[in-house]
């Protein structure tokens, strides 16, 4: 998402940088990365195909699609049979793949019912377009319905140290072994009030960043951050963050931060 342009428009300003933010990712070992057709629009797919195709075997491509956009920050919902399949062709040509890993429906359409647009995954699951569907910005009862018409494998929420709105998606994720993808994971102000996360940072050479997603690791097994960089410096922070292991009681405290 952030390799784009400002509000999540157009090519980067740094075309170089975008693509040596992606490499380096792999280099490290990332092997998910997770896009959509709207970041750019368009511009974030296409970045990834230069900068990665033929990907490396292990490597999981995940985007999304069901977001129209009108302009910078602008997002509209599009749910309809027709525009996902558009939207699902396009980005396979994107991405230069046969079949997706891992399509997800990027939010609820509230004009269209549900079971049409995760139907329509399902049809492209069947029809070997798609690999895995996955969903984005579902409760728990949404999820429920989708369940009924196709295996969902992934939920992506917003969820963070600050913003654990999302905790009952999470709590039927973690109780039935679905992945749970936290979008803006980094969104931990206004905890640090009295100070416990630069403690807990300093205590292990770290930054408060690492350390909120040390504590989303630590959260649950089936946790799959996915924090956003333009930078090499702040990915290699970012994926440094991965070692990095709380104690029970810095767990507890950085838990009870939002109770």
């Amino acid at each position: 998402m952030r390799i784009t342009g400002d509000g999540i428009w157009g090519p980067p300003k740094d075309r170089d940088a975008a693509i040596a933010v992606l490499r380096r990712a792999v280099e490290l070992g990332v092997n998910f990365i997770d896009t959509a057709d709207s970041y750019g629009p368009e511009v974030s797919e296409e970045l990834i195909a230069e900068a990665l195709h033929p990907y490396p075997g292990g490597l999981v491509v995940a985007t999304k699609g069901g977001l129209t956009r009108s302009g910078p920050s602008q997002w509209e919902r599009d749910g309809r049979p027709e525009h996902l399949r558009e939207a699902c062709e396009g980005s396979l040509r994107r991405l230069r793949v046969e079949r997706i890993d891992v399509y997800q429906l990027h939010a609820v359409d509230s004009e269209v019912p549900l079971e049409e647009s995760v139907g329509t995954l399902s049809e492209l699951r069947d029809e070997g377009k798609v690999g895995h569907v996955g969903v984005s910005n579902f409760d728990t009862d949404q999820l429920a319905r989708a369940r009924e018409i196709v295996p969902i494998v992934s939920v992506q929420n917003r969820y963070s140290i600050g913003d654990r709105a999302a905790e009952p998606a999470l709590e039927v994720c973690d109780r039935d072994g679905i992945a749970f993808i936290p979008w803006f994971p980094l969104a931990s102000g206004g905890l640090d009030a009295e100070g416990a996360l630069s403690r807990i940072a300093d205590a292990h050479d770290a930054t408060p960043f690492q350390v909120a997603l040390a504590w989303l690791l630590a959260r649950s097994p089936v946790m799959l951050p996915i924090p956003g960089t333009s930078s090499v410096a702040h990915l290699e922070e970012n994926v440094a963050a991965a070692s990095l292991r709380l104690t029970e009681d810095e767990f507890a405290e950085l838990s009870a931060l939002a109770e």
